[in-house]
């Protein structure tokens, strides 16, 4: 009889670990910097960057809106290779982007092909061609039986190079 009520009383706890977990892996929307567990994969979002061109000289590449560069880390926790597909972001009127496959003229690009190996971190910049507003990324698992995702915020901020110019002759109080 005292062990049936020992039971009764652990019974609360264990709904509320497991309702913790489960919190976890029903949430469906992180800011930029979390870290993002999804299946076998750890994303975080390092940064973003707005660019009106890329590439230098001759090979200059212009966006048909603006180009949207967002840095991103992705760790493999699982037992084997996974490959990450070309990730989507959804504009606040529901529009649907997807990564560019073309990475000419981005510094440390993702790349098209990216498979990570068990235990490897790989982080690289990822291409949008895209209006300038705020997004949500939506990440995927990497795990092909499932087909789990969820989306991180991606605020729109503006991160312009600024130069300090030299007075003009004349002007110096």
């Amino acid at each position: 009889m005292l062990g049936w009520r020992r039971g009764l009383l652990l019974l609360p706890l264990v709904f509320a670990l497991g309702s913790c977990q489960t919190e976890n892996w029903n949430r469906l929307d992180y800011s930029m910097g979390e870290r993002v567990p999804l299946g076998p994969l750890t994303y975080t979002v390092v940064e973003t960057a707005w660019q009106t061109q890329l590439g230098q000289g001759f090979k200059i590449r212009s966006p048909e809106r603006r180009f949207l560069l967002i840095t991103l880390s992705v760790t493999n926790g699982g037992s084997g290779d996974i490959s990450i597909p070309l990730l989507n972001l959804q504009a606040p009127d529901g529009q649907m982007y997807q990564e560019l496959s073309n990475g000419e003229g981005v510094d440390n690009w993702f790349g098209l092909l990216r498979t990570i190996s068990p235990s490897e971190t790989q982080q690289g910049r990822i291409l949008f061609d895209v209006p300038l507003t705020s997004y949500k990324l939506r990440l995927v698992s990497g795990d092909v039986s499932s087909d789990r995702a969820t989306w991180v915020q991606i605020p729109l901020s503006m991160n312009t190079d600024t130069q300090v110019q030299a007075p003009i002759p004349g002007t110096e109080k």
